[in-house]
Protein backbone atom coordinates (compact mmCIF):
# COMPACT_ATOMS: atom_id res chain seq x y z
CA UNK A 1 0.00 0.00 0.00
CA UNK A 2 1.68 3.32 -0.96
CA UNK A 3 -0.14 5.12 1.87
CA UNK A 4 1.50 3.73 4.69
CA UNK A 5 4.93 3.49 2.91
CA UNK A 6 4.59 7.51 2.57
CA UNK A 7 3.57 7.49 6.49
CA UNK A 8 6.25 5.51 7.42
CA UNK A 9 9.23 7.19 5.42
CA UNK A 10 7.48 10.46 6.85
CA UNK A 11 7.39 9.31 10.59
CA UNK A 12 11.29 7.88 9.96
CA UNK A 13 11.77 11.76 8.57
CA UNK A 14 10.13 13.33 12.05
CA UNK A 15 11.56 10.65 14.12
CA UNK A 16 15.04 11.72 12.74
CA UNK A 17 14.08 15.89 13.28
CA UNK A 18 13.17 15.31 16.53
CA UNK A 19 16.38 13.48 17.64
CA UNK A 20 19.16 15.50 15.84
CA UNK A 21 17.08 18.46 17.37
CA UNK A 22 17.09 17.71 20.89
CA UNK A 23 20.93 16.69 20.74
CA UNK A 24 21.43 20.45 18.70
CA UNK A 25 19.74 21.94 21.60
CA UNK A 26 21.08 20.08 24.78
CA UNK A 27 24.69 20.67 22.67
CA UNK A 28 23.95 24.57 22.61
CA UNK A 29 22.32 24.75 26.53
CA UNK A 30 25.94 22.69 27.60
CA UNK A 31 28.17 24.82 25.40
CA UNK A 32 26.75 28.08 26.05
CA UNK A 33 26.19 27.29 29.78
CA UNK A 34 22.70 28.42 29.57
CA UNK A 35 20.93 25.28 31.95
CA UNK A 36 19.08 27.26 34.53
CA UNK A 37 19.12 30.87 32.73
CA UNK A 38 15.22 31.64 31.96
CA UNK A 39 14.39 30.31 28.52
CA UNK A 40 15.15 29.65 25.06
CA UNK A 41 13.28 30.74 22.45
CA UNK A 42 13.39 28.24 19.38
CA UNK A 43 11.86 28.46 15.93
CA UNK A 44 11.91 25.33 13.43
CA UNK A 45 10.85 26.26 10.15
CA UNK A 46 10.12 23.46 7.20
CA UNK A 47 10.50 23.62 3.76
CA UNK A 48 10.34 20.80 0.72
CA UNK A 49 12.05 21.50 -2.16
CA UNK A 50 10.19 22.10 -4.91
CA UNK A 51 7.00 22.96 -3.24
CA UNK A 52 5.62 25.85 -1.41
CA UNK A 53 5.90 24.69 1.77
CA UNK A 54 7.10 26.35 4.70
CA UNK A 55 5.96 25.96 7.80
CA UNK A 56 7.17 27.55 11.19
CA UNK A 57 7.10 26.42 14.44
CA UNK A 58 8.14 29.07 17.26
CA UNK A 59 8.39 27.98 20.97
CA UNK A 60 10.55 28.56 24.20
CA UNK A 61 11.92 25.75 26.15
CA UNK A 62 12.62 25.95 30.33
CA UNK A 63 16.05 26.21 31.01
CA UNK A 64 15.14 25.24 34.58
Amino acid sequence: MENERFNLSLRRFLKEVGISSQQEIERVVREADLAGKGKLRVKMVLTAEGTDLRHQVDGEIDLG
